[in-house]
């Protein structure tokens, strides 16, 4: 065995034993789900306690600020090692449920595309784009659709990462106002991944965490099929840009950032073979796992009901069959990487609390 895949990054880097007290603030439609699984996985493996949502809800209060009691199993003076599922940030709250030394992080998107493809997946969900024709309709007058009173509603079609921090989506660009934000963010998420550049995040996020390689490898979890991704206009992409204004400084400050650190804390070189060693191990990881080559599959073509993705508004969400004939070891190590993130929420939850009811996934008709 390659001790590469099973042990943690040592040479040029703080030593120390792999951190476990880990909170990952997940963003919407920003590959998010990808780490998510990844953070799934690593809890399992090491039998790690995840701050789950309580009782059958599926997220963590959101779109309300996070609150503590929002938990499965919290109690005062109790610490999670992990927090990973979707909330809007509220830092007090989060500290009443991680410890002190928890490693925050979280990830960006490019709004433009981040907004288009929200636009598709929350089609039927967001007042603002259920009664708009097209993205293009709504980004040529957005106050036509969009009405600041139903924020709530509202929050995934304008400034939603910015939302997702806790901030107000509807402030005014007011220089003084977005840097200040910008920098409470730097001061608490000791990274911020790019899911432009999701290969070097994690190689990135790999080092921070003195983790092993096989602990960042991760197949794409809640991607769309081609056909489901529209695609956009110059004018389009400059009104989205315009529209999420506050959001595009989050994320040109945050681009800029993870390269600078890429840069001095590897340099290209270093940085080119671990991107390559990170996407090798995907490989041999999809062909031992994975069906026709590792290729997407719709929904309907995936041949256990536990695999199949959740589908919401016009996105087509693809997910993964499983090789025939897998021993049973194997089997459990693949499914953990393709496993949809309710699908696996359930699962962790049924483990760490098997007293509780089950969670009800609906679609699966559980």
């Amino acid at each position: 065995m390659d001790l590469e895949l099973v042990t943690p990054l040592s040479g040029g880097q703080a030593k120390g034993p792999p951190v476990t007290n880990i909170m990952f603030l997940k963003t919407h439609k920003t590959a998010s789900s990808t780490v998510l699984n990844i953070l799934y996985r690593f809890a399992e493996t090491h039998n790690l306690s995840v701050a789950l949502p309580a009782g059958l809800h599926l997220h963590l209060g959101y779109p309300r600020l996070f609150l503590a009691r929002y938990v499965e199993g919290m109690e005062p003076q109790q610490h999670f090692n992990i927090m990973c599922n979707h909330l809007r940030f509220n830092l007090p709250e989060v500290q009443k449920v991680m410890p002190n030394n928890t490693f925050y992080f979280s990830i960006l998107r490019n709004p433009v595309f981040q907004l288009e493809s929200s636009f598709i997946y929350y089609k039927t969900y967001a007042p603002a784009f259920l009664r708009a024709p097209s993205l293009d309709a709504f980004l040529a007058s957005p106050r036509t659709f969009y009405n600041d009173s139903r924020l709530l509603k509202n929050v995934y079609a304008k400034n939603n990462m910015w939302f997702d921090f806790g901030f107000d989506p509807n402030a005014p660009r007011k220089e003084s106002y977005v840097r200040a934000r910008i920098a409470e963010v730097e001061r608490r998420f000791q990274l911020v991944l790019i899911a432009e550049h999701l290969d070097e995040s994690l190689v990135l996020l790999r080092r921070r965490l003195r983790w092993a390689l096989d602990d960042v490898v991760a197949f794409r979890i809640n991607s769309r099929s081609a056909r489901s991704v529209t695609r956009l206009a110059p004018k389009t992409r400059e009104r989205a840009r315009s529209w999420c204004a506050l959001d595009w400084r989050l994320y040109e400050h945050f681009n800029r950032t993870l390269w600078g650190q890429l840069h001095a804390e590897l340099g290209p070189r270093r940085l080119r073979g671990e991107v390559e060693r990170l996407r090798a191990r995907r490989r041999e990881l999809a062909t031992l796992c994975l069906q026709d080559g590792g290729a997407p599959k719709n929904h309907t073509q995936i041949r256990d009901p536990r695999l199949r993705p959740y589908q919401s508004g016009r996105a087509d969400i693809l997910g993964y069959n499983l090789r025939p004939g897998l021993d049973n070891q194997t089997r459990r190590v693949c499914e953990r990487l393709v496993m949809p993130e309710l699908q696996y929420m359930a699962r962790l939850y049924a483990l760490q609390f098997p007293e509780k009811p089950r969670k009800d996934i609906p679609f699966l008709g559980a």
